[in-house]
């Protein structure tokens, strides 16, 4: 993960540097990405426990190193309405500083689904994002996720914990009504080529 991440790094200091906020964040989002991406083709699963917990624990390293300093840039340029507006921002700018305080904790979690619940129906944040953040919470403070977003590990393959998910009946409806263009199964179906994982 930590080549990925020197490679884009390299990458941007080869750039001009970012002079707006908006360059900033969409430079962070993509750094954001490069180490996760590059986790997904990685499987430990078969080394004993112990050494399993060793790599994934050293592989995460330089990501959640390059998490808490994203988060702290972040909040350092919060805007004072709240968020980063796509129609001021733009989509990719939006989309990072997502994906940074997803990436976040528990606190930020809290902070801010509130603040991008209303700004979904006024077309500033994109509903998939919010429902992303909103479950991400719900799992965290043990209640049921509303969108099904959230996968758990289930004999050795990630999938959704329907038995933890708020009126799964109509969990499809509620993803369709956020913007979400794939049901459950089509959703959960995504994972199958992941690495196995262990609980």
């Amino acid at each position: 993960m930590s080549g990925a991440i020197d490679a884009e790094k390299a990458r941007q200091a080869a750039l001009a540097p970012a002079v707006t906020d908006r360059e900033k964040l969409e430079r962070m989002g993509l750094l954001d990405q490069v180490g996760r991406r590059a986790s997904i083709s990685v499987d430990v699963s078969a080394l004993p426990e112990e050494e399993r917990k060793a790599a994934e624990a050293a592989a995460w390293a330089p990501i959640e190193t390059l998490d808490r300093a994203h988060l702290a840039e972040l909040l350092a340029m919060l805007p004072p309405e709240g968020w980063f507006l796509e129609s001021v921002y733009g989509e990719r700018a939006a989309s990072a500083a997502f994906l940074i305080v997803q990436h976040s904790d528990l606190e930020q979690w809290r902070r801010f689904v509130p603040v991008l619940e209303p700004l979904v129906a006024a077309g500033e944040v994109d509903g998939q994002r919010y429902g992303l953040m909103y479950d991400r919470l719900a799992i965290n403070e043990n209640r049921p996720q509303r969108y099904g977003t959230q996968m758990t590990c289930k004999e050795g393959r990630w999938a959704i914990d329907h038995d933890n998910l708020e009126d799964p009946a109509n969990a499809d409806k509620r993803r369709a009504e956020m913007g979400f263009r794939q049901t459950l199964s089509e959703y959960e179906a995504n994972f199958a080529h992941y690495p196995p994982c262990t609980p």
